[in-house]
């Protein structure tokens, strides 16, 4: 199955914006989600990094307001990972980008697809957009 859209959480985007392969997501998704609670998050919440001047200037992130799931919500994650999850369970077979453990183990338990930040660098590779899984993880490391 082609992968198209995603919805992604802060901690993907933190650290590849910090890793410097963020330009990544825009050249193997065709539509990136950001929910508002994962801009607020990362953009507006007393943050003066680079990911978050870096993320301002892109022009691919959708934001969307997210109606909270309730399925979601029982799981007490916080508001972005919440978010995200709802964002991908109303519109399937939308991927969510996360990294958190409970969260993915949400996923999971709902049946919502994900993908982790190092997923995405398997995907990049598989695409031609990396010569090496490798290198990119160490990126995402040293960040």
């Amino acid at each position: 199955m082609w992968i198209d859209e995603i919805v992604i959480n802060a901690s993907p985007l933190i650290t590849l914006f910090r890793s410097g392969q963020a330009d990544l997501l825009p050249r193997l998704f065709h539509r990136i989600v950001v929910p508002q609670a994962v801009w607020q998050e990362v953009v507006q919440d007393d943050w003066d990094d680079s990911p978050a001047r870096e993320l301002r200037q892109q022009s691919w992130p959708v934001r969307e307001q997210v109606e909270i799931s309730p399925r979601v919500s029982a799981w007490a994650l916080g508001s972005g990972e919440t978010a995200v999850l709802s964002y991908a369970l109303a519109h399937p077979p939308l991927r969510a980008v996360i990294d958190d453990m409970d969260a993915r183990r949400c996923a999971h338990t709902l049946g919502i697809p994900i993908f982790g930040t190092g997923g995405l660098l398997v995907l990049a590779k598989r695409r031609g957009l990396l010569t090496s899984v490798s290198a990119g993880l160490e990126k995402l490391r040293h960040a």
